[in-house]
């Protein structure tokens, strides 16, 4: 609170604010600190900060609804950093909420690159969305990556596995 009060737009100091407001469960308050962060001019010194304010702040967004406003602010943190697999992750949700699979599967294609295939649950994701687009060899494919490096992830076998390879035959 007292570097807010010395120098009133400390981007470190304004995203712990935020971030604590959002512990306190006080998501207004954060939300109105983060506002603020996006109004800043961006620099390389807080880029970090940014991208992290950018992503709490679309995440707030995403959980009111507002899939416009977080777009915007997800398209923002990917063009100053492309490898950010969360901003990804995030547009990906949008995606799959308004039911644009194709989309949605391309967006986690790009997290679950960004993440070197390592998360499980964006894997799932991603296999899930190649199947809804009707991408069964590529969701067979993505099942088949999740399950070799973890051999017991829950549901994908029966869920979208084999659901693929029954589609896949004529």
């Amino acid at each position: 609170m007292e570097i807010v009060s010395v120098e009133r737009d400390h981007v470190p100091a304004l995203l712990g604010m935020a971030t604590a407001y959002m512990m306190l469960k006080q998501t207004p308050r954060a939300r109105n600190q983060l506002k603020r962060i996006v109004k800043m001019e961006w620099n390389t010194l807080d880029a970090e900060e940014f991208e992290r304010s950018w992503l709490l702040l679309a995440d707030i967004y995403i959980q009111s609804g507002k899939y416009d406003l977080a777009t915007e602010l997800l398209k923002k943190a990917l063009h100053h950093n492309k490898s950010c697999g969360r901003g990804w992750e995030y547009l990906a949700a949008i995606a799959e909420r308004e039911q644009a699979y194709r989309d949605a599967a391309d967006f986690y294609e790009n997290a679950w690159r960004m993440d070197n295939q390592n998360s499980p649950a964006v894997g799932y994701k991603l296999a899930f969305n190649y199947l809804k687009a009707k991408r069964y060899v590529e969701a067979i494919d993505a099942c088949h990556l999740v399950l070799t490096k973890h051999p017991n992830y829950p549901k994908i076998k029966k869920e979208i596995l084999d659901k693929a390879r029954q589609n896949v035959r004529f």
